[in-house]
């Protein structure tokens, strides 16, 4: 004997199936939806924290910016003073040596003997114009100039006679080379 069942079982096994199926996709659906949210979410808050460093880095360096030009104008101020204390120094120095240079030449001039007329200083040289009594003073006056300390070399470039008042002088004009760092 055969049996029939004349029930719908089978089709009630579909719907459940399929129900299943529904709500598996559906859940899948929603599972994949947070997690995208989710990384997203991340994402998000990574770049607003990065963009946050950012503009903490802008205004770390906008303030170094600033420090760097300060110090570059302290460099440039010290650089200044520095060039002005040269020029203080330089002149200290140079401020001696006329008077050093004078004080020696009293010295090394033949008294009653030879007369200076003018002395002329540039930066390299002494130029000494005079009168002296015979050219013999006028050689013992270069060979004493060229013991002096801040003389390095004497030239005779005039020596020429000269009378006055009836007495045979002997006019003389030397050039005499400056030694460096006197």
């Amino acid at each position: 004997m055969i049996k029939i069942n004349l029930l719908p079982y089978r089709e009630k096994e579909k719907k459940e199936s399929l129900q299943q199926q529904i709500i598996i996709f559906s859940g899948t659906l929603v599972l994949f939806l947070l997690i995208i949210l989710g990384v997203h979410l991340y994402f998000v808050m990574n770049v607003s924290g990065l963009e946050s460093r950012i503009r903490e880095s802008e205004a770390r360096l906008a303030f170094l910016d600033k420090k760097v030009g300060d110090i570059e104008g302290f460099k440039k101020d010290k650089k200044e003073l520095e060039q002005k204390l040269g020029v203080i120094n330089s002149l200290e120095t140079d401020r001696l040596f006329p008077v050093r240079m004078l004080d020696e030449l009293n010295m090394l001039i033949p008294a009653k003997e030879a007369w200076l007329e003018k002395i002329t200083q540039t930066k390299q040289e002494i130029r000494i114009e005079g009168t002296a009594r015979d050219n013999g003073v006028v050689a013992r006056l270069m060979k004493n100039l060229e013991k002096s300390e801040f003389i390095r070399s004497v030239e005779l470039v005039v020596s020429r006679e000269k009378e006055l008042v009836g007495v045979k002088l002997q006019q003389f004009i030397l050039t005499c080379a400056i030694k460096k760092g006197t």
